[in-house]
């Protein structure tokens, strides 16, 4: 017997590309999950169901205006999203669909009230790193980047062709860089696409891309 769509979305487990919320009850975190998954490749809130799976359903209609209410409110630039009710075994579901956002980077209220942008990695929402955000911005320009390789250009090149990878926080270490300078220069190279970036939970690395 087939199984139900959602029956086959939470077979999948939470991940990068889907979240399971019991129950929506404040409108500024659940606004963190939204520009995450509008910050990375979009995904899907199945609203009804316990992070084990379990379909327990949705109490009222006041979870699609919870919703609602943090896309509008507590998100910035405001987050577009599509819904569908499900009916399966006399419980409802709603599947919240968020396509990636084209107007980077999405900012929510962090748990102080601070504006903050986040990213999907797994099933977690993450801070964005300085980098990633400089990166979206100089993607988004419309001004073009033109770069001279210079000398903090050309040590990391150089560094890069023996170890193959670098963070952040190595690259101004070892150059003796302020933290700022250290992260336009690599997101320069990023969006040039000298470099490309590999997400992690603790830190973003960068590699030379393969030509």
């Amino acid at each position: 017997m087939k199984k139900h769509p959602i029956e086959q979305l939470i077979k999948q487990g939470e991940g990068q590309h889907l979240d399971f919320k019991f129950e929506i009850s404040d409108a500024a975190k659940i606004a963190r999950s939204l520009v995450a998954f509008a910050n990375t490749d979009g995904g899907k809130l199945l609203i009804g169901v316990k992070d084990n799976g379990v379909i327990k359903g949705v109490a009222s209609e006041e979870e699609y205006y919870m919703i609602e209410n943090a896309a509008r409110r507590f998100c910035k630039p405001e987050v577009v999203f599509t819904s569908k009710e499900w009916s399966i075994k006399g419980k409802k579901v709603l599947e919240i669909t968020i396509p990636a956002g084209n107007t980077l980077p999405y900012r929510a209220p962090d748990k102080d009230g601070r504006y903050k942008a986040f990213i999907r990695f797994e099933d977690e929402n993450l801070l964005a790193s300085g980098v990633q955000i400089k990166i979206w911005k100089k993607y988004h320009s419309n001004h073009n980047i033109s770069v001279t390789i210079e000398d903090d250009y050309k040590w990391l090149l150089e560094y890069l062709e023996e170890h193959h990878t670098i963070t952040v926080r190595q690259f101004r270490s070892y150059a003796g860089i302020s933290k700022h300078l250290a992260e336009e220069i690599i997101s320069d190279l990023v969006v040039l696409d000298v470099l490309t970036m590999t997400v992690s939970k603790d830190e973003q690395t960068f590699s030379l891309a393969a030509v």
